[in-house]
């Protein structure tokens, strides 16, 4: 879809945070992956976080930016899978004011050109809670790659035509 270049470019303030039981920063490659094109798309990184696989360390993190002015996005990476481990879509949704389908959708429908029927075992998701966009995100490189390069470099680009999650930013919280 197309970038209106007459329109101004805000950046937005996002948070990464990695859920992994045996990653440290050394070994973040996915968190790496995001902050390198975020950042190479003009956003500021607000603050970057590794977490074991706890839905309720999750979901207190998760909540910490929800409450702090200088995050306006969080997007993780990890943790989405079916296994008894993987709980980030749980710590999603315990957060969430509203969920955002078409997210997790269109993720799995980009993932299946690449993956095939394994894309079924992905639960990547995303939602607004407290006026700041979630989205979470598989852990693998690749996964993060086809979800900011097919959607969130568009979504998260205020020049972003016909429409974009930036426009709608200051009526997130709207009642």
């Amino acid at each position: 879809m197309p970038i209106d270049q007459s329109l101004p470019f805000h950046p937005v303030r996002i948070a990464v945070l990695t859920v992994s039981d045996t990653r440290g920063f050394a070994e973040d490659r996915s968190g790496d992956t995001l902050v390198e094109r975020l950042t190479a798309a003009g956003h500021i990184l607000a603050d970057r976080v590794i977490l074991r696989d706890d839905v309720d360390a999750i979901g207190e993190q998760l909540r910490r930016w929800i409450a702090d002015d200088t995050v306006d996005c969080v997007v993780t990476t990890g943790g989405t899978g079916v296994t008894g481990r993987d709980v980030t879509p749980e710590a999603v949704e315990r957060v969430a004011d509203k969920m955002i389908p078409g997210f997790g959708e269109l993720f799995r429908w980009l993932s299946y050109a690449k993956i095939g029927t394994s894309t079924v075992q992905s639960r990547a998701c995303a939602c607004v809670a407290g006026g700041t966009y979630i989205f979470a995100l598989p852990g693998s490189t690749g996964a993060v790659k086809d979800g900011w390069d097919g959607i969130l470099a568009d979504q998260l680009d205020s020049r972003h035509r016909p429409c974009n999650f930036v426009e709608l930013m200051p009526r997130l919280t709207e009642r």
